[in-house]
């Protein structure tokens, strides 16, 4: 590698050189770039910088306006704007005599001109449009240079809309010969992914193919997608955990050539990226970790060299070993690194250590107890980086034994910090475990006030919010809400009795509206005594208008007596004449209501619960005056941006590849609402001939914007919907920014200091203090863990949702063992459904990527085919949607649990006739088994629990709550108080769609209580498709058009035609109403229309047209993110037959 390097900066300077000479090593004297750097280099103010700076700009416009320069002399004029555009100067007025190097000129021209607009424009750029031609014009050159240029453009900054303009020839480029051209062909798809996955799922094979190239770099650059695609679905790539292992085994054994060496090293970040790869992989799966368990032994016993670059492979390796399936001996080593790591005089290893610690402190509690005391001295080590990370780690054990201590650590950090993002990032943590583990009301209101006060103006504002919002909803316990208001109201006194001026302005803000609503809670405390506090508020010279107003507001309320009545009236006088129209606006109601206590007893009720406001955002009880509007011939409302584009229309290039007759460009409002429909009963109006909608007196449809393909969005703009992860039950460590500001100062030394013995009696104690509670696992209680003590501050539930209160407690609740590794970490399935499409890699499969990496030559067999066959088929009874994702088996199951238990007869009688999915395992509490299954009914789908207990006792007090963002959960009949002993039991809940989403996660926490034993609980989650909530909708052509001019929100994508026995659109269309429930309203020539609802009663209308070997798609619906949804399933089903 550094023959390479050492290559390429012999070679820089030829490129830079305006000699005659091509190969001169170094700039010319008499160059003019080399004018201008001694120039630069010999001033000695910014100002004369500018001066200069802007006298050359000016000498360079003129010279490349010129039409008497030649390319050669375009070229040195680039490298010198390049220079000056480096220094920060703007030259936009070379940015398109750079577009016309690239395009004209000898290779080396080109070479200068594709450097100058790579380092010019971005991917947004407009001008970026000039160069499509050029780039595909250098895609299909025969010469490896140029090529070469083109992909390397591309890769870094290529428009997302001209994406499928050159994807074909990149595709192409993926069966070059030469090895460079596949490299930054791979690195361009992977440039694609990240900007358009939805456009490059369809080469997903070729990608294996890259995985499998005889040659290392290929492989290497195809690892960068494997990532980021395993990351989002892991159970879609387990069948190629044994490829990866394979090449992670012959990369440790330095199989590959030696310019994959750095320091000795074989090939490191191949090995980091590997490592990355495989701990996504292995999470909560044992089958796969114990392939790797080898090969990670490897690592770890390889990467012992002192070296920065071998200390970042054995982090990630250690980081690998805690995320998957735990193995004893791997724990065994990795915990042995992290204490060398922790215990290194190095302050980068010493950091190192503590980022390890932090991670997998969570999984193996007992680790941070070995290393108390060298934590307790990083509390107080002069690197301020290192601080900060400790009191991550100590953040992340935090339970209700320690946190007195650990929030007095971080407050004292936050007193002497100057750092803002450490200040943000403290204060939220400190007011997270406040609210989580407050001791009593008298610590959580002082607390809140040392964060208000030292996290000032710069904390999140959700920070306040959700503070107020607990005073406000209450608690439990009527009594606790009154003690804390009234503790809230008492210490807000006694601050504006104080010095109120160095106050923050949110905290004067949050002590207003305590104030105004509670300060009648402390009977001894007159009105007007509190107006009077808070009116000395609006004399101070700092306070802003936003503060005047929340203080006008809370005197408003607290107008009562003469005496108060006087003073509102006085202040209120003053700010009626305000500049400030917010201010006048409070100031009008302050005057009036204080004079009217009947109308501002309405107005301002007192102790009131705040009730929840339902608002509808889309503006739905609008609906039927838009479709009177529209009948009645009026124009649908265009976004200012669609107009503007409309407006430069007719200027715009017609970039039109497919030549579709619909126009394609995304856009909530489209230009044209006709039905499309009356696309097939207009007359043979083809793809090619848009030109006829355009004639006077046609019955064709109009098409006026068909030419405005391309727009911002670009074409095909559909974004994949984004899958949010499974509901964690551990929060990933939080990341401070200090990794980034680490000082290179890996042979710094930590001061050593001789201890006292009275210091280390202070540190002993403040050990014990610190540490208590990680002793035992049942009285741990981590961060992000659950736990068996309440939570203090536990808001109310209110009505149907008092479920929801199930994602806190489950995000703050009970432990498990530390050797149930995997159960505590996020799972990460984000598209478990291809699970069983995939087949398992075979060890000749293996062997070929083993031979093609050892040898120079070889191939590799990567054609991975999707057969039929390898599909596992369900019984009748069961639902045969291979969409159906279920919640993974607990890996830690008792294994003399029965595993054929036949739970299908415990279905209720009325259900026991429907098709249901496959019943699936949840969890297992010591006797108490959970399993779950969903049953489709016609007009609803019903989620079924089974509570199955297998000890000689009754189970009583059993209580099960589910809950999920997206679905509205009702529990159907009574559930289950108690279940006996060898019996099962079972939930009914129905389950309507809220919000839509590719994959929706169900989250839930039972409870029950033992004959003689403690209360138990435990979580568990379960995951099911969309496609389960989707319904056929029978309607007529008629009414199918008139549906589609009243929705609004639209996708379109073109899909894959099916060729079969029948003819393609047939074929096509039934499999997506096999597979997804659709309904075929009619189909006429070569178009269809479709029709679905989503439960309950939510429609979503399909339009498919036939044109160059595609089916153009187009979806509308009245749900926002149902199209997108949906256009996604229909891809995952086309792609499973």
């Amino acid at each position: 590698m550094s023959d390479v390097v050492e290559k390429t900066l012999t070679a820089l300077p030829s490129l830079l050189s305006l000699d005659s000479q091509p190969g001169s090593a170094k700039l010319s004297s008499t160059s003019k770039l080399g004018n201008l750097i001694r120039g630069i280099t010999e001033l000695t103010s910014k100002h004369e910088e500018e001066k200069l700076i802007q006298r050359e700009l000016s000498a360079i416009k003129e010279q490349v306006s010129s039409p008497n320069t030649t390319m050669r002399q375009m070229k040195e004029l680039m490298v010198r704007t390049i220079y000056c555009e480096m220094l920060g100067y703007e030259a936009s007025f070379s940015y398109i005599h750079a577009i016309k190097l690239a395009q004209q000129g000898t290779v080396l021209e080109k070479r200068v001109g594709y450097l100058a607009v790579s380092l010019f424009l971005n991917e947004n750029h407009e001008l970026l449009l000039l160069l499509v031609n050029t780039v595909l014009k250098d895609l299909q050159s025969t010469n490896l240079i140029e090529v070469c240029m083109a992909l390397t453009v591309v890769s870094q900054m290529f428009p997302k809309d001209m994406i499928p303009a050159i994807l074909p020839l990149v595709e192409e480029k993926l069966n070059h010969p030469k090895e460079i051209i596949r490299r930054k062909a791979v690195l361009a798809l992977y440039k694609f992914y990240l900007i358009a996955p939805n456009q490059v799922q369809h080469i997903h094979n070729k990608f294996r193919k890259a995985l499998c190239d005889k040659d290392p770099g290929v492989m290497t650059a195809s690892l960068h997608i494997y990532l980021q695609m395993i990351q989002e679905n892991p159970e879609g790539y387990k069948d190629l955990t044994a490829s990866f292992v394979a090449i992670l085994k012959q990369v440790v054994g330095g199989k590959l050539p030696m310019d994959f060496n750095y320091h000795s090293v074989p090939a490191p970040w191949l090995q980091i990226q590997l490592l990355r790869i495989l701990s996504f992989l292995g999470k909560n799966d044992q089958s796969t970790s114990e392939i790797m368990h080898e090969v990670l032994d490897e690592s770890l016993r390889r990467a012992e060299m002192n070296h920065n670059i071998t200390y970042a492979i054995l982090y990630e390796c250690v980081k690998c070993i805690y995320t998957i399936h735990p193995k004893s001996e791997l724990l065994e080593k990795a915990a042995k690194c992290i204490g060398n790591f922790v215990l290194s005089p190095k302050i980068n290893l010493k950091y190192l250590g503590l980022k390890a610690l932090t991670y997998v402190v969570q999984q193996d509690p007992k680790l941070a107890l070995q290393h108390q005391m060298t934590i307790i001295e990083c509390l107080d080590h002069p690197d301020l980086i290192i601080k900060r990370e400790t009191l991550e780690l100590l953040f992340r054990i935090t339970n209700a034994q320690n946190v007195t201590v650990i929030v007095e650590k971080m407050l004292e950090f936050l007193r002497i910090s100057k750092d803002d993002h450490t200040t943000i990032d403290l204060v939220g943590k400190v007011a997270e475990l406040a609210e989580k583990y407050a001791p009593d009301n008298e610590w959580f209101i002082e607390t809140m006030n040392t964060v208000f006060s030292v996290g000032g103006d710069m904390m999140q504002p959700d920070i306040p919010n959700s503070f107020l919002k607990l005073l406000s909803e209450g608690f439990d316990s009527v009594e606790e809400d009154r003690k804390l208001r009234l503790f809230a109201v008492n210490s807000y006194i006694s601050l504006l009795q104080g010095e109120p001026g160095k106050l923050p302005q949110r905290f004067l803000q949050v002590i207003s509206w305590v104030l105004g609503e509670y300060s009648h809670l402390r009977e001894d405390l007159e009105a007007a005594v509190v107006q009077r506090l808070l009116a000395r508020l609006l004399d101070m010279k700092n306070c802003s208008s936003e503060t005047k107003s929340w203080v006008l507001t809370a005197m408003t309320k607290l107008c009562e007596g003469a005496s108060g009545v006087s003073v509102a009236q006085q202040v209120s006088e003053t700010y009626s004449s305000s500049l400030d129209t917010v201010l006048r606006q409070r100031a009008q109601e302050l005057q009036h209501l204080s004079q009217d206590s009947e109308l501002r007893a309405k107005a301002l009720p007192r102790g009131v619960g705040l009730e929840p406001v339902e608002v509808d955002s889309s503006l739905s009880f609008l609906d039927g005056f838009v479709s009177e509007a529209l009948a009645a011939g009026a124009a649908p409302y265009k976004p200012p941006h669609q107009r503007q584009e409309e407006l430069a229309g007719t200027k715009a290039l017609s970039l039109e590849p497919y030549g579709l007759s619909l126009p394609i460009s995304m856009s909530s409002c489209i230009t044209d609402r006709q039905s499309p429909t009356l696309l097939s009963m207009s007359s043979g109006l083809s793809g090619d001939s848009t030109d006829l909608s355009h004639k006077g007196g046609s019955a064709a449809l109009k098409l006026d914007g068909v030419k405005r393909v391309w727009g911002r969005e670009g074409y095909l703009s559909h974004k994949e919907p984004v899958e949010e992860p499974a509901q964690v039950e551990v929060p990933s460590p939080v990341r401070s920014p200090s990794r980034q500001g680490e000082a290179d100062s890996s042979h710094s030394r930590t001061p050593t200091l001789t201890p006292t013995p009275e210091s280390d009696q202070e540190k002993q104690q403040l050990a014990s203090s610190l540490f208590v509670g990680l002793g035992s696992q049942s009285s741990v209680c981590l961060m992000g863990k659950s736990e068996q003590t309440t939570q203090r501050f536990r808001r109310k539930a209110k009505g149907h949702s008092a479920a929801s209160s199930t994602s806190e407690q489950m995000s703050n609740s009970a432990v498990s063992p530390p050797s149930t590794v995997d159960s505590l970490l996020c799972n990460n399935l984000l598209d478990s459904n291809i699970t069983s499409e995939l087949a398992v890699s075979s060890p000749k499969r293996t062997s070929q990527l083993s031979q093609g990496l050892a040898a120079t030559n070889g191939t590799c067999d990567a054609d991975t085919e999707l057969l039929e066959s390898d599909r596992k088929e369900s019984k009748p009874a069961v639902i045969t949607d291979s969409y159906v994702v279920a919640a993974d088996p607990a890996p830690h199951a008792d294994p003399d649990r029965p595993k054929d238990l036949d739970l299908s007869s415990h279905l209720p009688a009325e259900l026991s006739g429907l098709s249901h999915s496959e019943i699936t395992h949840l969890c297992t509490n010591q006797n108490l088994e959970l399993s779950a299954c969903h049953v489709q009914k016609e007009d609803s789908l019903l989620l079924i629990v089974f509570i199955s207990n297998s000890s000689d006792s009754a189970v009583q007090q059993i209580l099960v709550q589910v809950d999920s963002d997206e679905l509205e959960v009702s529990c159907v009949g009574d559930s289950p108080v108690e279940v006996r002993s060898h019996s099962v039991a079972v939930c009914q809940y129905s389950l309507s769609v809220k919000r839509p989403a590719v994959h929706i996660e169900l989250a839930g926490m039972v409870s029950y209580q033992l004959p003689a034993g403690s209360p138990q609980s435990a979580p568990f989650s379960y995951k099911l498709p969309l496609t389960s909530f989707i319904r056929p909708l029978t309607v007529s052509t008629e009414e199918y058009g008139t549906m589609w001019l009243a929705f609004s929100h639209d996708t379109r994508q073109n899909l894959t035609l099916i060729s079969d026995d029948q003819e393609p659109l047939t074929a096509t269309l039934n499999v997506l109403k096999r597979r997804l429930q659709l309904h075929v309203v009619e189909i006429i020539g070569m178009e269809g229309i479709v029709a679905c609802r989503l439960l309950q009663d939510q429609p979503c209308l399909m339009h498919c047209r036939v044109h160059a070997g595609t089916l153009a798609v187009w979806l509308r619906s009245p749900v926002p993110d149902l199209p997108d949804c949906l256009i996604y399933h229909c891809q995952r089903a086309l792609q499973g037959h």
